[in-house]
């Protein structure tokens, strides 16, 4: 029953603690999640505390709020000995308040404004932009913009027609989509669409020195290039992928292309002239253009890759991005590392990642 009870308290959305009552209500019940979000100090004791201090439930006329523990020292109150608020960085605080942000920009119900978004959280509007695009690299209503856009992707890969799509994900018209978003894509919403159906691709897998590989292509060029353990696993994920799609089984164009691709992959050497035919958003589109700059036998951090493309600190994205890499290899997405030097992740498996670095710096 606890477990059940813990996850049923991580799922539950974020409070926002906008509201004097919201926060004492935190205070009653211990709550880690307001940590950060506020600090509340008590006239009768001369103390400042976090809301999940285990100290003595004040009584609620001695109690005020601040949204900083400068606030509550300006304000003449000293730091708990208890829960040492002053250990909760300024880094920690705003990271959280970021965080809350990010949940209530992702909601269905989100704010319809930028002012009753900073009314929400008590801040300015200019220090809420200010603070939002330093820790995202982003303002937002860009980030808004773009989860809205990850929704409609979502959709439109499953099948959903345009118009649905784009009213799931917010929009009252195809029309207001446009006037807002146009471009945003990087493709247009019908042809992300027909990339999960009517399109017609076709697949083979063979051997090569990682292990096996399936090579995929429609009319436009090479669709995707996965490794993998097993034929079958290969093809039903590319099947998932392209959910959608007809999959006609390799005709002589594909043997050769196939041809010509794996000894590229054994020696860890793209042409770049190899036709592709990669779907994504835009964001997805500038940050695998900027992988592709990425010198053979070296490597980049997240972080730098997310410099390059503008968006100094959208760290996390960037990984989504090479995550959602089409095209092992010819996308040196392997050339990521984390900014400790890690490999981190690869969404082929680690070893083959460590194989392909290994065979670039000894050639």
């Amino acid at each position: 029953m606890d477990n059940l009870q813990t996850q049923i308290r991580l799922t539950d959305p974020m409070p926002t603690f906008a509201t004097d009552k919201a926060r004492f209500r935190a205070l009653e019940q211990r709550d880690e999640r307001a940590d950060g979000l506020f600090f509340y100090s008590v006239a009768s004791t001369g103390v400042y505390c976090r809301p999940s201090c285990g100290a003595r439930l004040a009584l609620r006329k001695n109690v005020a709020f601040h949204l900083t523990a400068e606030a509550a020292e300006a304000a003449g109150f000293r730091p708990c000995k208890r829960c040492r608020p002053r250990e909760l960085s300024q880094r920690d605080r705003h990271a959280a308040l970021v965080d809350d942000l990010r949940r209530q920009l992702e909601s269905v119900d989100a704010p319809k404004s930028l002012a009753a978004l900073s009314e929400s959280v008590g801040l300015s509007l200019y220090y809420l932009q200010r603070l939002f695009k330093k820790h995202v690299g982003m303002s937002p209503r860009e980030y808004a913009a773009a989860h809205r856009l990850r929704r409609i992707e979502d959709e439109l890969r499953a099948g959903t027609s345009v118009t649905s799509a784009l009213y799931e994900a917010g929009y009252s018209s195809s029309s207001r989509f446009y006037e807002a978003e146009s471009g945003a894509l990087g493709i247009e919403p019908a042809r992300l669409r027909r990339a999960a159906k009517g399109v017609t691709m076709r697949a083979l897998v063979r051997p090569c020195s990682l292990g096996r590989v399936l090579i995929a292509a429609t009319s436009r060029g090479v669709c995707a290039i996965a490794f993998g353990d097993s034929d079958a696993s290969l093809m039903a994920e590319l099947r998932v992928r392209f959910a959608q799609a007809s999959i006609a089984p390799p005709d002589l164009a594909l043997e050769k292309l196939a041809d010509h691709i794996i000894p590229m992959i054994d020696a860890v050497q793209f042409a770049e002239a190899l036709p592709l035919d990669l779907i994504g958003t835009a964001f997805q589109q500038r940050v695998w253009q900027a992988l592709r700059k990425v010198p053979r036998g070296q490597t980049v951090t997240y972080a730098q890759i997310a410099a390059d493309v503008g968006a100094p600190l959208a760290v996390r994205a960037v990984g989504t991005a090479c995550g959602k890499n089409p095209v092992a290899g010819v996308v040196p997405c392997h050339r990521v590392v984390r900014g400790d030097g890690q490999l981190g992740g690869y969404r082929w498996g680690v070893a083959r990642k460590r194989q392909l670095l290994d065979r670039e710096r000894d050639t």
